[in-house]
């Protein structure tokens, strides 16, 4: 019958944990027993149960086995101690290299700036001025492109409002717009305008109808 798998994890009933705790005990020390006949080794197991008391297997004799590994532990800790220290060093001259390089940029920059410049001699004071040159040359370059840039918005800005006004003035031309007194004076005259036509056309029908009166008797009575 297969086992199934056990979790591995801290078992909480005291009476299951203290038999399983007996039973792998035995069974790790066996295994140490038999990997030092089956190869030959020096195998040393030490086991403390959770009330303190010390289980043990040794191939050999268990003190010389534990200076042995005092011994190696030394020499591997002192090795391991060792790269350590020479790793720490190591990142303290870089720290100390990149300090004076800081040092030495901040004083060029004092010395850019036209300060610190007694200890400097002919050659670097000529070095001096040829960088202080180059940099002003890129600064006017810049400076000019700048204005270019700015010169080129304005006159974008400035086409963009002419462009305005002439839309504008398009626009004016086509409804010819007037002030409203205008409109309403021009309204008035085209009124009055239109009623003394009408009242012409009514005297023109009126003088062309007879309207001849007589006095007296009938000239067919007479």
């Amino acid at each position: 019958m297969v086992r199934g798998k056990i979790e591995i994890k801290r078992i909480e009933n005291l009476t299951s944990r203290q038999i399983s705790f007996s039973k792998r005990r035995k069974g790790l020390l066996k295994k140490a027993h038999e990997l030092s006949v089956l190869c030959d080794a020096q195998v040393a197991a030490i086991v403390f149960s959770q009330k303190g008391k010390l289980y043990e297997f040794a191939s050999s004799d268990m003190k010389k086995m534990m200076e042995q590994c005092e011994m190696y532990r030394h020499g591997y800790f002192h090795a391991e101690r060792l790269q350590e220290e020479k790793d720490v060093q190591d990142l303290k001259n870089e720290v100390t290299v990149m300090v004076n390089r800081i040092e030495l940029l901040q004083l060029h920059c004092r010395k850019l700036m036209g300060q610190d410049l007694g200890s400097c001699s002919v050659e670097e004071l000529n070095e001096i001025t040829i960088q202080i040159e180059r940099s002003l040359t890129l600064i006017r370059s810049r400076k000019g492109k700048v204005h270019e840039d700015e010169v080129e918005k304005l006159k974008s800005e400035i086409e963009g409002t002419r462009e305005l006004v002439n839309e504008r003035t398009k626009l004016h031309e086509m409804f010819e717009e007037r002030p409203l007194w205008m409109q309403s004076r021009s309204l008035e005259s085209e009124k009055n305008a239109s009623s003394s036509s009408s009242s012409a056309c009514e005297n023109v029908n009126i003088s062309d109808v007879e309207t001849d009166l007589f006095i007296g008797l009938h000239r067919s009575q007479v």
